[in-house]
């Protein structure tokens, strides 16, 4: 049992140096989502890699001086719980609300912080390395380019009636831009109804990187909304085809 006595032992420095690497390629996996400024920034994927890849070093060295011909350990389960416990975490970031899901891009950078943490921890160092490049080749080149990708959004409008004259519009248009779309309106008509209450129907067109469907259920929360539709053009003339 000399091995638990003392500070340093013989795979003290490797394991010192695994750790420092881990947490210089989590730190860069954290600063990106600590400047989009997500929930789960900077600090969380630091502390989800060094703890992966503490956990890999234990199962990797802190059992040896218990090692005889009579026992037998699996280094790789304390690997295999490690990946069960960091869904728990992941889901923790995961926000639903009105049918719209957030959240998932940063659950899935804490789970590849951990793998950076457990390829370190075994000692990966080249795979772990190229992991991080991938994931922030991901996120800053790759994410930009898909978003210039053409998208059906381009040929939908969206046709909401409100109650005339309670600034709904303005409601609207505000509501839209908080969620990062810009917006023009198309064409809008006066709805007479008996009993004086009028109505308008506008037709807008916004244009932004979250799908158009994400407007729909915050629209339908601002008061004076009575009904939101999505219509599709049949070609770039602005022909209006069934209502989805």
């Amino acid at each position: 049992m000399d091995a638990f006595v003392g500070l340093l032992h013989d795979s003290s420095l490797v394991e010192a140096q695994l750790l420092l690497i881990t947490f210089v390629l989590c730190s860069l996996i954290g600063l990106e989502r600590q400047i989009r400024q997500k929930s789960a920034g900077f600090r969380t994927h630091v502390l989800v890699g060094l703890g992966s890849c503490a956990f890999t070093l234990v199962s990797a060295y802190g059992f040896s001086a218990v090692l005889a011909d009579e026992v037998m350990l699996d280094p790789s389960r304390i690997a295999a719980q490690i990946v069960s416990g960091i869904g728990f975490l992941g889901a923790g970031v995961i926000f639903k609300g009105h049918n719209v899901v957030r959240g998932l891009t940063t659950a899935a950078t804490i789970w590849v912080a951990a793998a950076v943490g457990m390829t370190m921890g075994a000692g990966m160092i080249s795979l772990a390395a190229l992991l991080t490049f991938l994931h922030l080749l991901t996120l800053f080149a790759v994410a930009p380019l898909v978003r210039m990708l053409p998208s059906q959004d381009r040929y939908r409008t969206l046709r909401v009636r409100y109650a005339d004259g309670a600034g709904v519009l303005r409601d609207l248009l505000s509501k839209a831009t908080t969620m990062g779309f810009s917006s023009s309106v198309i064409k809008s008509r006066r709805i007479e109804c008996e009993g004086g209450d009028d109505s308008v129907e506008v037709d807008v067109q916004f244009h932004g990187r979250t799908p158009l469907r994400d407007l729909l259920p915050e629209f339908m929360d601002i008061q004076g909304v009575e009904r939101v539709s999505l219509r599709v053009d049949d070609d770039q003339n602005g022909n209006d085809s069934d209502e989805i």
